[in-house]
């Protein structure tokens, strides 16, 4: 069964179009990270499923049943805000209860719900103190508990971690995605993190200039990118012009064979090349480039060089460190089954 469904959503402030004719389907119980550079409508669109924006034009449906017009209160979507928007004259359960409070369910329930998720989010003793009291890491599990107080359809996160230190959100990651694991509840969070997007999710939405760029599993995206954009914005990657012609490429000055597995998304001509840094090889033979930069960062080693004025990155564990130094030529190789060739 299809939980969310998107049909053409538009919405337009004025002369600027912030998320343009958006189609998607996504399914009951999936974990999906919206990805994209800031401004590129990712938290617009999370705002139109949440209600707190009118579309312009398009649907919302969630299973099967037309959301487009309906309240956000009526919706039975979680949500929890990048600011968190904890109230800090509640008491922390009192937050978590308060989606059930303005609904008209009554105290003991509330209290018991309450209890349940504090017990969830790992927190079972802080239910009496205030806002103030509670660490960072803290005050982001009681926003989520909040979040999932009504037991919601679909879970709706803007930026949710980017308040935490680098430490605190790798760990809170793992706690939200095994979190949504547990419970099976549909939930889609906005990042421009790029790493987060594949740390946590089963599914990805790339976002550029109010569109979606490519949807599928991070892994996929990551091996098969739509675009340059793409290629360029999911991890790393190094985008080199080149000259397609059949099964061959010309990349500076020097004619490669296509191998199986090598993806091709242009036609002859003008195209881009994408090499992720590990798909980069030194070999006798190959592509001359010259060693600008050497950063050992512990589980591993980036080498940069400089291919006729072109940067280009390769990564390699410790084990595998090539013995190089600074102003060194070396020869390149790409590892065949791992290129894809672009449109310009």
């Amino acid at each position: 069964m299809t939980e969310l469904t998107l049909r053409g959503l538009t919405k337009r402030f004025g002369a600027t179009t912030a998320v343009e004719d958006v189609t998607l389907d996504i399914p009951n119980g999936r974990f999906v990270c919206l990805l994209g550079p800031s401004g590129c409508g990712k938290t617009t669109l999370l705002r139109l499923i949440a209600g707190l924006e009118e579309p312009s034009a398009g649907q919302i449906l969630v299973a099967g049943q037309d959301q487009t017009r309906v309240p956000t209160h009526r919706r039975d979507f979680g949500m929890v805000f990048q600011s968190l928007a904890l109230f800090p004259h509640l008491t922390v359960a009192e937050n978590i209860a308060y989606p059930l409070a303005i609904r008209g369910v009554d105290r003991a329930t509330r209290r018991r719900r309450a209890a349940e998720l504090l017990e969830l989010v790992r927190l079972p003793d802080v239910g009496d103190r205030r806002i103030h009291q509670l660490s960072g890491g803290q005050r982001q599990r009681v926003a989520i508990a909040r979040g999932l107080a009504i037991d919601p359809r679909v879970f709706l996160l803007d930026e949710p971690l980017s308040a935490l230190d680098a430490n605190l959100r790798e760990h809170m990651q793992v706690e939200l995605r095994q979190l949504q694991q547990r419970l099976g509840v549909t939930t889609l969070v906005v990042t421009h993190d790029q790493k987060e997007a594949l740390t946590m999710a089963d599914m990805l939405i790339v976002m550029d200039q109010g569109r979606v760029q490519q949807t599928g599993a991070p892994m996929e995206i990551y091996r098969d990118p739509a675009n340059a954009f793409v290629a360029g914005f999911i991890g790393s990657t190094n985008l080199l012009p080149c000259r397609l012609a059949g099964r061959q490429i010309r990349v500076a000055g020097t004619t490669l064979d296509l191998a199986e597995g090598d993806r091709v998304k242009s036609a002859d001509g003008d195209a881009v090349l994408s090499v992720r840094p590990e798909d980069v090889r030194f070999a006798e033979t190959g592509l001359p480039a010259r060693v600008t930069f050497i950063r050992d960062l512990g589980e591993s080693v980036q080498i940069v060089l400089d291919l006729e004025g072109r940067e280009v990155s390769a990564v390699f564990t410790p084990r595998d460190r090539p013995e190089v130094g600074l102003g060194d030529t070396v020869h390149l190789t790409f590892e065949p089954g791992r290129r894809v060739v672009l449109a310009p």
